[in-house]
């Protein structure tokens, strides 16, 4: 679900999230479990401060993403290989371990790189407390990306807007159309089933079955 669409004033700081995060509370959002971010300033601090025991995840394919960046091009697939072990590790100790030997090889060639995990760390082990039906649904923000890539054409196609309202409605009539027949969002919910049963286990208490009358 999209649960909101606002208009900033092109800063992302942690007084803009908290705003945002707060009208989703008052909206009536009570609980948040888990959050994936990409590294936005601002926004683990203002996430906590709203939901007070919601984990902060890193989002696992950005790190690899900027991985890259730091590289050459010819040792992708090398650093590919030598990550994996790193994200898909049984448990934090062992993923330890694991970016260990990372570092150990490519830590002279692409300082960069180990900063920048390091520097990820804390956020990035949430990932591994969790079994695979639930590492599957939070390991990338691929969906809200997919989503947003949506909103950036729909924005180029117009080139101006007169108002935040008419660039707000732009952006509604592009979300209505992503599933207009509600069949999509049918498809999606019967595979988050074997998630929903881990989440349940893992949050128990926190996440309560609706019920329809």
């Amino acid at each position: 679900d999209i649960c909101g669409l606002g208009a900033g004033d092109g800063s992302e700081g942690a007084k803009f999230w908290r705003a945002v995060l707060t009208e989703i509370k008052n909206r009536g959002v009570e609980d948040v479990c888990i959050a994936v971010c990409d590294g936005l300033k601002g926004l683990p601090e203002s996430i906590n401060t709203t939901w007070q025991y919601t984990k902060v995840q890193a989002c696992i394919l950005h790190l690899i993403r900027n991985t890259f960046r730091y590289a050459s091009r010819k040792d992708w697939d090398e650093l590919a290989r030598d990550l994996r072990p790193v994200y898909t590790a049984p448990s934090a100790e062992m993923a330890g371990v694991r970016f260990d030997e990372f570092a150990d090889k490519w830590g002279a060639r692409y300082p960069a790189i180990i900063n920048l995990w390091r520097s990820a760390w804390e956020e990035f082990i949430v990932f591994l407390d969790y079994d695979v039906e639930i590492r599957k649904i939070i390991c990338s923000t691929n969906a809200i990306e997919s989503l947003n890539a949506r909103y950036r054409r729909a924005v180029r196609a117009r080139g101006h807007f007169p108002t935040d309202q008419a660039a707000l409605k732009c952006l509604y009539l592009v979300t209505r159309s992503l599933d207009p027949t509600g069949r999509g969002r049918a498809r999606w919910t019967m595979r988050w089933k074997p998630a929903l049963n881990a989440f349940a286990i893992t949050f128990a208490g926190r996440i309560v079955p609706s019920t329809t009358n």
